[in-house]
């Protein structure tokens, strides 16, 4: 399997195991597990594999697919944190040389749910104004409601007083 298509097999797994359920079909404790472990395998395999890509592109796939990954396995052996954060400082050089695309949306949002920061929802936002939005594809409808969801709760999993 090569690099790209490692990065979308795992892209793809995290999506499934992040919104299992939201289709209101019942969520069984052995497919949980089933899918998170898998999730998890993948995201150690492609980590430990040390491979980052060759062009832009193939980075910033990995990058995605290892952060979708760590956000959406619930299993850590004490190395996920320095693991995402590894990952992110990829990140900073991949977003500034990534053209304005639904790959560079999908990793802004995938950052932004690590680090918060208001600069990746900016560009975001500048990355969904410049598309027609009489004519977005069903993969840009789906980036800009996840990219919604994030920026609209930052913080989904921890009650903030106020």
């Amino acid at each position: 399997m090569s690099l790209s298509e490692e990065a979308i097999t795992l892209q793809r797994a995290a999506h499934d195991l992040m919104y299992l359920g939201m289709d209101g079909s019942p969520v069984y404790s052995d497919d949980l597990s089933r899918r998170n472990g898998e999730v998890y395998r993948l995201t150690t395999a492609l980590y430990n594999s040390g491979a980052k890509g060759v062009t832009v592109e193939e980075q910033a796939n990995v990058c995605l697919a290892l952060l979708m990954g760590y956000s959406a396995s619930f299993v850590d052996h004490g190395e996920k944190q320095k693991h995402v954060q590894e990952v992110l400082d990829r990140c900073w050089d991949i977003l500034d040389a990534l053209p304005a695309s639904l790959l560079k949306l999908r990793l802004l949002t995938a950052c932004y749910g690590e680090v918060f920061d208001a600069p990746l929802v900016e560009e975001g936002h500048t990355i969904i104004a410049s598309w027609d939005s009489s004519s977005l594809t069903s993969d840009q409808q789906e980036a800009i409601a996840e990219f919604q969801n994030v920026t609209d709760n930052p913080y989904p999993w921890e009650y903030i007083n106020e």
